[in-house]
């Protein structure tokens, strides 16, 4: 039974980092394959190669949102089956070479790091690059840290919790000019920047459906022709013997939906999530103590992150929803984590400044009266917080010295 905390009445969703609601046109595409066309595209009568043929349409038409060919395309679980296949199969491959240093940043999600660790405990030798204050690193520290026995360069386009978009296609042709496999985890990404993998100088690339208006537990591993993957899940022939398991028809087809949507719609739906982001961000930074996380224009359309001085996030998120806004602090891979969020220890956030942060991701379907709202709200709440605390108290007071001024 639903408390009435969760009942329905007017609310914002204002976490679309997370995932997003899924789009008519995902759902539409969706349907027709869970009754009518429900064979095994592994199945040579014809309900199966109904099937089949709808597996080569949508592997077609996402190549094409992506700039690559059909072939290059593997279907995945998500973002994070991805990262994993994508890092290991370059670090098998490097291995074989002799070569087994892999270089990454320190905010990359945990999908990526965790992976990285594990290979460290493999004897894998991994540099991860500092983040700068305003969330970016550069093709020059990039090449810097190559190294003749650098097997793979990982960063990701756009950070998921702080929206900052990285200089991909620099970074790209350093490593295409050194010989160096280039990945990137696009997740945040896919469907709301221009990509080109080919223009880009990728050689791997990692999508989840569910972060563009897409069905939730699919995506896709992009890898350029002549990579030959490692495989993570043993067991049948499929995706070409890189993906053992039935592909799930219905969610590939909504997922091709729902990318030839954003992409069709890229430019309108950037232009005014671009406007809405601003004007949040202007809104924000009048709160006292405050500050942006990450390079204000370097972001994602819909992106805005805060951390704001004498408050706990989770506190903040829990009376925002009170007030009918849904917001996260960070990732949503970690909410359950107690510990501030990594991406903001790297950008030079100190452990009290990282706890009260408040990450917001818009969507194309948030209006100028919700923004108005969402500040009005999260002043309302900081203020309150605020109020209510002793270390506030004390950093009035001149007992502390506040960090941001």
């Amino acid at each position: 039974m639903i408390s009435d905390r969760y009942k329905s009445y007017k609310r914002i969703y204002a976490d679309n980092a997370a995932t997003t609601k899924m789009g008519k046109s995902a759902i539409d595409a969706m349907l027709p394959y869970m009754d009518g066309i429900y064979g095994n595209p592994s199945s040579l009568h014809s309900e199966g190669q109904k099937a089949a043929e709808a597996l080569v349409n949508a592997r077609e038409r996402i190549a094409a949102c992506l700039g690559c060919t059909a072939r290059e395309i593997t279907f995945t679980s998500g973002g994070s089956e991805a990262d994993n296949q994508a890092i290991v199969s370059a670090a098998r491959l490097g291995e074989r070479k002799g070569k087994k240093h892999i270089i990454s940043t320190a905010f990359e999600h945990h999908a990526v790091l965790h992976t990285l660790e594990k290979l460290k405990n493999q004897g894998f030798e991994i540099t991860l690059l500092d983040v700068h204050e305003n969330g970016l690193v550069s093709a020059a520290e990039v090449e810097q840290a190559i190294r003749p026995d650098t097997c793979l360069v990982t960063v990701m386009y756009a950070n998921n919790e702080i929206g900052t978009v990285q200089p991909v296609s620099e970074i790209g042709a350093v490593c295409r000019e050194r010989g160096v496999i280039f990945h990137t985890d696009a997740v945040q990404a896919v469907g709301h920047l221009c990509i080109d993998v080919q223009k880009q100088n990728i050689d791997m690339l990692s999508l989840s459906a569910h972060k563009f208006h897409g069905p939730k537990g699919i995506g896709v591993l992009c890898a350029r022709k002549g990579i030959l993957l490692s495989n993570l899940i043993e067991g049948g022939a499929q995706e070409r013997g890189k993906r053992a398991g039935t592909e799930n028809i219905p969610a590939i087809m909504g997922m091709a939906a729902a990318l030839e949507e954003a992409c069709a719609n890229m430019d309108e739906n950037a232009q005014r999530l671009t406007s809405l982001r601003d004007k949040l961000i202007d809104g924000l930074s009048q709160i006292p103590h405050s500050v942006l996380n990450g390079d204000a224009q370097k972001r994602l359309p819909g992106n805005v992150s805060f951390c704001f001085e004498g408050i706990e996030g989770e506190s903040l998120l829990l009376l925002l929803d009170d007030k009918g806004v849904c917001a996260s602090s960070g990732s949503a891979c970690t909410s359950g984590s107690l510990d501030p969020s990594h991406v903001l220890l790297a950008i030079g956030r100190v452990h009290d400044i990282a706890h009260g942060s408040l990450r917001l991701s818009l969507s194309a379907e948030n209006t100028d009266e919700e923004i108005e709202y969402i500040i009005k709200s999260v002043k309302e709440v900081v203020e309150y917080l605020r109020g209510i605390s002793p270390i506030w108290r004390d950093l009035v007071s001149g007992k502390k010295e506040f960090i941001i001024k």
